[in-house]
């Protein structure tokens, strides 16, 4: 059986002040044809396929006419939700639908019950793990601690709880929406971070033929057997040095696995350049990037006068302008966001309490703020579902 693996569309989102809705739209184009030219079996699609839980009317159109499309084909695909949908709304009519052979696997107590589709050399069942939001989902898989890991470890038993029920040779395929360990992520990706910790090991989905996975916006193979499709686009400046692409997969009569990358259309590529304004006016070693989508952080000691509109008579597609001046790190005119980079809220916080007090937090302590933080992104995604 030969599946389509992708995901993070991110309907609806743009890059800086770019909309990015046509080349989504061109991103769609060019999978149904993919489908059709390859030959395609079924269409996996795992997860954030919008980029907020109310997107806007011509995101919907989008998804919608993308759905049609590959009604049309009469390839089935099976689609998950992510961290960024609304699960109840990328969920509404998924019975019918089903029946045109879109199946849309949001619901996280249908972990265990699968999409079974079949080929010449018998079934394959395909497992939808929904984004598990750990504290919205811990009472449904009957989990002490609100975690990643044990979530996901709970669906995944779940999986080979009903495979181990079904004939001897049934093909297994999961989609999953999760950070996954080994997986490196890009700055676009919204933070999964549970108690401290966002990633789960890939021993997590032991014992299936092939986990196609969502959330990190990089294509990776993990293992064999374990990938990242990555974001059909790029939607930061993190992301200049992927390859944009999805994973045309054949699975075996006998569960063996081999994957070939297919390329996405980019409607421009991406540039992060760096030097004073004056070097980067003038190094001609910069020349390919006239027309690229282009970050340029600038080193001059002193902000120039008019660097955008200097910049964009060379580089006419510049979106970012970052100052970043050549200091020494312990120089006071660091700025505070240089400081910042690279740390996250829990250690922000744990710094501001050493700065204020004098002395750092003790475990306790640490362990309050880990759960504060914790207790407010829950309650942003239960406010996401709620509207």
């Amino acid at each position: 059986m030969r599946l389509l693996h992708t995901s993070d569309w991110h309907l609806g989102r743009s890059f800086h002040r770019v909309g990015m809705l046509g080349a989504q739209a061109e991103f769609i184009g060019h999978l149904v044809g993919t489908v059709r030219e390859r030959e395609v079996d079924a269409v996996v699609v795992s997860g954030d396929v919008y980029d907020r839980a109310v997107p806007p009317l011509a995101a919907v159109e989008l998804f919608d006419d993308a759905l049609h499309r590959l009604a049309d084909l009469g390839v089935p695909t099976v689609m998950i939700s992510g961290n960024h949908d609304s699960a109840r709304r990328l969920g509404v009519g998924a019975g019918l639908m089903g029946r045109a052979g879109i199946h849309l696997r949001t619901e996280p107590s249908a972990c265990g019950t699968p999409v079974v589709l079949s080929d010449g050399h018998g079934d394959v069942a395909f497992y939808g793990l929904p984004y598990l939001e750990p504290a919205l989902v811990k009472d449904e898989f009957a989990v002490e601690k609100a975690g990643h890991e044990a979530v996901l470890a709970a669906a995944m038993d779940r999986v080979r709880a009903d495979l181990a029920a079904r004939a001897p040779g049934t093909r297994s395929v999961v989609l999953a929406h999760a950070f996954v360990t080994g997986g490196q992520p890009s700055d676009s990706e919204r933070d999964i971070t549970v108690g401290g910790v966002a990633a789960v090991p890939a021993g997590v989905f032991d014992g299936v033929d092939y986990v196609a996975l969502g959330h990190l916006h990089g294509c990776q193979t993990l293992t064999e057997r374990v990938r990242y499709s990555g974001s059909p686009l790029p939607y930061s400046f993190s992301e200049a040095g992927h390859r944009k692409s999805m994973w045309l997969v054949d699975l075996a009569a006998d569960g063996a696995v081999t994957a070939e990358r297919v390329d996405c259309p980019v409607p421009r590529p991406l540039a992060r350049i760096r030097g004073t304004l004056e070097e980067l006016l003038a190094d001609p070693a910069l020349a390919p990037h006239t027309e690229a989508w282009v970050e340029a952080t600038l080193t001059d000691p002193v902000r120039p006068a008019d660097p955008m509109a200097r910049l964009t008579e060379r580089f006419p597609h510049t979106l970012s302008l970052v100052f970043d001046p050549d200091r020494a790190a312990d120089d006071p005119a660091v700025s505070y966001a240089r400081r910042l980079a690279g740390r996250d809220d829990q250690q922000i916080a744990e710094d501001f309490v050493t700065h204020v007090r004098g002395a750092e937090p003790d475990a306790h302590e640490r362990a309050v703020l880990r759960d504060a933080f914790d207790a407010v992104r829950a309650d942003d995604a239960v406010r996401e579902v709620a509207r």
